[in-house]
């Protein structure tokens, strides 16, 4: 691509040459989704081989993907995440936030959704997905796996954030006042062999001392870095100059594979019991599943 000399110096003019191709998003996307491998990323965006395999050559030439040899014979590779690739996950959460805002919507600021509108479907659609095995978030204390490798099925629950004065935007009430909720619940997901994670866009930092202060006894994980919004394409609304995740609920098994969604959450109280009710059910399941056997 011809750049007038003055683009040189543009971080703008820069980054479009990587962003402003239709086809390259769509390859950040599904990498960023787990799609790592050459057939499945020809199948999530129906790309033809030879368009895809120019795209993907033109991502690794930028810096923005490598190549990592999984297979010798035949050699095939996945294409990973550079740190100069990761650090546009930002910008993919960015840009799916502005789609869901104003091309997909009305061009309302709120923290919840319509159950009409693109991001019920995209999430209600989690269901039957499984988490990306490389997606770890950092968390209190220290790294955290999204699912507990000890429990028959997880609840992911994201939130906002705490401690933040919101202002008029739809559906943010509060500081999180499920984290209470779930702490009162605490034992009897545990007695269900049920694991518990929240997750908000906060620092690891912000979260420590959250939890510390009101005697949190699940993990929380920090998504700063939009890693598992950009896996899973979950809703976010910009709050106090950051991109916040909307309230929803993911009932996760021990395979780590989605099984139930609630979104979107206005009902706090009856969605933490809900929660429970399906986790325990999905236990259930997994438990009669491992007995067949």
């Amino acid at each position: 691509m011809r750049m007038h000399n003055a683009d040189e110096t543009c971080g703008i003019a820069q980054a479009a040459l990587v962003l402003g191709d239709w086809w390259n998003v769509l390859v950040l996307r599904e990498v960023a989704r787990g799609h790592v491998r050459f057939d499945a990323l020809a199948a999530e965006i129906g790309l033809s081989r030879k368009v895809l395999t120019e795209r993907l050559g033109g991502l690794v030439a930028q810096g923005v993907l490598r190549r990592s040899l999984y297979q010798r014979r035949p050699v095939r590779y996945e294409y990973l995440f550079t740190d100069a690739g990761a650090a546009l996950l930002p910008v993919l959460v960015a840009m799916q936030d502005w789609g869901d805002r104003w091309a997909l919507g009305d061009g309302t600021l709120t923290a919840t959704a319509a159950e009409d509108g693109a991001e019920h479907a995209r999430v209600h659609a989690l269901v039957g997905t499984r988490l990306p095995d490389a997606l770890e978030l950092p968390g209190t204390p220290g790294d955290v796996p999204l699912t507990s490798p000890d429990a028959t099925a997880t609840v992911l629950f994201t939130y906002p954030g705490t401690g933040v004065e919101w202002g008029p935007v739809p559906g943010s009430v509060g500081c999180a006042p499920e984290h209470g909720l779930f702490r009162d619940a605490w034992p009897d997901f545990r007695r269900a062999g049920v694991d518990v994670r929240g997750i908000s866009t906060q620092t690891a930092h912000e979260q420590a001392e959250f939890a510390r202060a009101e005697g949190i006894p699940y993990p929380l994980l920090s998504d700063a870095d939009h890693r598992l919004a950009a896996a899973l394409r979950l809703p976010v609304f910009r709050g106090t100059g950051r991109l916040r995740h909307k309230r929803l609920i993911l009932v996760v098994d021990a395979g780590r594979t989605v099984r139930h969604t609630l979104f979107p959450v206005t009902d706090i109280p009856h969605a933490v019991e809900e929660s429970l009710r399906l986790a325990m059910d999905c236990a259930r399941a997994s438990r009669s599943s491992t007995e067949a056997r």
